[in-house]
Order: C-alpha cells, then structure tokens, then sequence
C-alpha cells in the first residue's frame, strides 16, 4: 500500500494543514508498516491542541516522514509489534497520562507529574508524597539470584542515576537503568522562555553536546522565520561541531584507557581533551561553544589570526593524537580486554534503534551528516565507520576512525579565509500554525527538535531528543551474561548522557 505519511525534508518549515492527520488506526497501521520495513523513530510526542489531545510522530527510511491523528485515552501498545517505539510510549504515557495498553515494560522515565491536570496518572503515583510510589525493578528469580544496586549518587562527579543488576555469582542476567532525577522541565521551560532565552537553553541542555543542541534549534527557529545563515556561518558551525566531537571522543578513549588500567594513553589524551576543548574556546570565548550558535548564524567569526592559530594547534595535535592512537590500540592487554565485552549485536541495536558510535559499533551505518546533512556537509565525503562486532572494541574503534576524520574536515575547512556576518538577534516572529523538525549528528549520535506553532506564532509544542534516550537501553543490553566488574567499561564505552535524557 501507498504509505499515508508525508515525505519532508530536514529543517523543512510546514503549514500544520500540510501534516497528513491520520484517523489513529491509520496513523498506527502506517507507522507500524514503516518500522517494520526498517525505518526508525525520530519523533513520536503527544500535544495538546486547545482541549483536544494529539500525536505526531517523524519516521525515518532514508527519507523523513510526518504525519498526526488525534490521541485516544488509551491505545494498543506499538512496542509489543515495533521494539522502537518502547521509550517514546513510556514518555507519552508519562507525560499526558494516555496508557499504551500491552506496553511490555510501562515505567515511568523521569518521575514527574503528568502534564495534563484532568488526566489521572497511569503509573499510580501520588505526587503529594516525597517521592513517587513506582518503583518497579525486572526481577530474576532463583536461589542463588542476588541483587546489586548502585546509585543514583555515585563516587566522584558525577550525574545522577541508578542501575540496578539481577545476578548470579559475577554474571549479570539483566540490568535495569533507573534515571530521571535530575528532570528539569526543559522542554516546558521553551513554552514561555522569551524569544532571545531560547539559545541559552538550547546550549545547557546537556554541556557537553552545546553545539549539536544549539544547532538544531538555531536551525529550526531559522525555517520558522524564513532566515538563511551566510555560507561562512555554515563553515565555523560544522568546525566547532566536529570540536566538540574531537574533544568528547578523545576525553572517551582516555577514560577507556584509565578503565582496563594503562595509565599512559589515559593522561595523554585527558591533556590532549583539553587542548581541543581550548580550541573552542579560541573560536567563542568558552571551551564548550556556548554563546557561539544563535538563530542566523555565529556570533563570533573565523579572523585570519584564529584561523592561522587553529591551523597550527591542528598540526601540532596530530601527530600527537595519531601517536597515542596507536599506543591504545596497538597494545594487546588492551585489545584483550576490549574484545568480546559487552556485545550488542546488530539484532539488538536495530530493535533498540541505537544512533551514534553505539549504532555504527554494531554494524548500523546511520550518521545524519550523510543521510541528512546541514550546514556544510552536504559537500564532505563521511565514510559509514560501521563495525561487525558491537563490542567496546568496535565502539572504541569507531571514534578512532572519527576522530582523524574530524581533524580532517577541519584543516580542510581552514585552508581558505572564512567570512561571515556575525549575528547578535534576529527577529523571533515563528511561522504561525507551522511545524518543523531538525536532525543533526551529534558527538554521541542523532539529536533532533521539533517545534509546533500556534495561531499566533507561540510555540505550542517544543520537542528535544538527545541520542541517550535511545541508546541508554542499548548499555543494558551489552552487560548481559558479563561479569559485573566488565560494567565500568561497558558504561564508559557508551558514555550516555544523564541530564539529556533527563530533560
């Protein structure tokens, strides 16, 4: 059958008219036939439209897809077809109280009253008390079957979470991922932030992937206003996310290296983390990127002397980070302890919908700077650093492989004089009664905003999905049948993020 879901472009700006709005049973039946033939879950939200309740969800093939239907009180679960949508459901049900009936595993995911005030919660809470009444764990039974719980505060600095293992001696049968304690509301917090706020909320919702959320915001603000960055703008926002990405997945192989005790590449590239982190700050002023992306374009341009001085720092880090490459890797112990750990097969990764270096390690070659590119990558060649084994090996590998690319990408970007018309504001009048979504690969994976207008241009909806609310399940799967001491390794080898799960 012809699918009944509208083909969109990414950043493309739609007149809400133009979103096929489906009858449920069509918009599930359409849906469902996507994912089944591969397709994975960008967006899938509920909204509240005056006194009526909404779905929309965004799909994608190696196109996008959108389409809407009016949200029953409850609904046959598409998790017990479609694997994919299982956390997308548990949000809705949490957020505005619509319960998916046959849910495999109906939890909530970020312990916060529903969002609708004349609809029950579904989990049983009562918000008048301290702390939430549900607190359901997968349990294993058996004689010998123990229980370890850990977090949510940890040793160290560190965010919030708790995991909890079913074991038996050292093997862990099952882990289970507690999180949402640091829930802020962000989402909402856009729904009444002043126009000129939304950046800086944008860039704090998760510090260390400042450029990939300011970017999809930047970029969706600019479709709803019909404004163009300038070329140059394009260039300096691919460079500072290829930075970021540099800087997390070098700060990622160092920890790696500190985890199976080989302490020499640990320090180099904590050093090394910090020199790319001081390239951001070169280009803006802060070694995050924050205050560098705003709706239009960059505040901050690529001067003939930073370019010279970013060009240089390039060359001289090169060589140094291809050095210690090969020192990790190259080293046995090391390739001992990092193969065979903490297998996600490709199976598991499709089901899950795994995005990211977690996705490519286990052979998905999905990157959004190949599949949908933005800014400047529409005219870069980003090879598919897909890997067989799903392994921490393979996860590690991939960021070997990513950061020379991104290395790369920047001395070429730098080779040449950049010029750019430095933005402070623009004017925030967003496309009334319009919809879009935005897809940038961040350093862990795809990260995507949608935002729905109103009548009167307000934002009636923001959505944010950060790469861990997908891939957060996948770290699960990788400890199952390992030894619990193999979970610093395989956490580290995902690095997920708390607070942008959290929202």
């Amino acid at each position: 059958m012809t699918n009944a879901f509208l083909e969109i472009s990414n950043g493309e700006k739609l007149s809400r008219e133009q979103i096929p709005h489906l009858s449920f049973n069509d918009f599930q039946e359409n849906a469902l036939d996507i994912i089944k033939n591969g397709g994975k879950v960008v967006q899938y939200f509920g909204y509240q439209d005056d006194l009526s309740m909404k779905f929309l969800a965004v799909l994608r093939t190696d196109k996008l897809f959108v389409a809407g239907c009016d949200a029953p009180d409850s609904y046959p679960s598409f998790s017990k077809i479609c694997e994919p949508f299982h956390m997308f459901e548990r949000e809705i049900a949490e957020q505005f109280g619509i319960r998916p009936e046959g849910h495999p595993w109906l939890k909530m995911v970020r312990y916060h009253p529903s969002y609708r005030e004349d609809m029950p919660d579904v989990f049983g809470n009562d918000y008048n008390k301290d702390i939430p009444g549900n607190y359901d764990y997968y349990q294993v039974d058996g004689d010998e079957i123990h229980e370890v719980a850990v977090g949510p505060v940890h040793a160290g600095v560190i965010e919030p979470g708790h995991f909890r293992f079913n074991c038996i001696g050292e093997r862990v049968l099952h882990l289970e991922i507690q999180l949402g304690y640091q829930h802020r509301g962000v989402e909402n917090l856009f729904l009444n932030a002043e126009a000129k706020r939304l950046p800086i909320l944008a860039e704090n919702i998760a510090g260390d992937t400042t450029i990939g959320h300011s970017l999809c915001m930047a970029q969706a603000v600019e479709s709803l206003t019909s404004t163009t960055p300038d070329k140059g703008a394009q260039i300096i926002r691919t460079i500072a996310l290829e930075l970021e990405r540099l800087a997390n997945h070098i700060g990622d192989l160092g920890a790696l290296s500190g985890d199976v005790a080989f302490l020499p590449p640990a320090n180099y590239f904590g050093r090394i983390r910090g020199d790319f982190l001081n390239l951001s700050l070169l280009l803006c002023g802060n070694r995050f990127g924050k205050g560098l992306v705003r709706p239009g374009g960059v505040r901050f341009s690529l001067a003939d002397d930073i370019r010279k001085t970013l060009d240089e720092r390039i060359k001289e880090l090169k060589p140094q980070v291809e050095h210690v490459l090969d020192l990790l890797f190259s080293a046995s112990t090391v390739r001992a302890r990092f193969e065979d750990c903490g297998i996600v097969s490709n199976y598991d990764a499709q089901q899950l919908g795994l995005v990211g270096p977690a996705g490519r390690a286990s052979g998905i070659p999905y990157d959004v700077r190949r599949s949908f590119p933005t800014e400047h990558y529409g005219q870069i060649d980003i090879p598919e650093n897909k890997k067989p084994s799903g392994d921490v090996y393979a996860r590690a590998r991939v960021r070997y492989d990513e950061v020379l690319q991104s290395l790369n990408i920047i001395q070429s970007l730098i080779d040449t004089p950049v010029e750019t018309h430095c933005v402070d504001d623009i004017n925030y009048d967003l496309a009334f009664f319009s919809f879009v979504v935005t897809v940038n690969e961040a350093w862990r994976g795809e990260v995507s905003h949608a935002i729905l207008t109103d009548k009167d241009g307000k934002i009636l909806r923001y959505k944010v999905k950060d790469p861990s609310f997908h891939n957060w399940n996948g770290l699960a799967m990788s400890l199952r049948d390992t030894g619990i001491s193999d979970f610093p390794l395989n956490n580290k080898s995902f690095n997920l993020s708390y607070c942008g799960f959290d929202l």
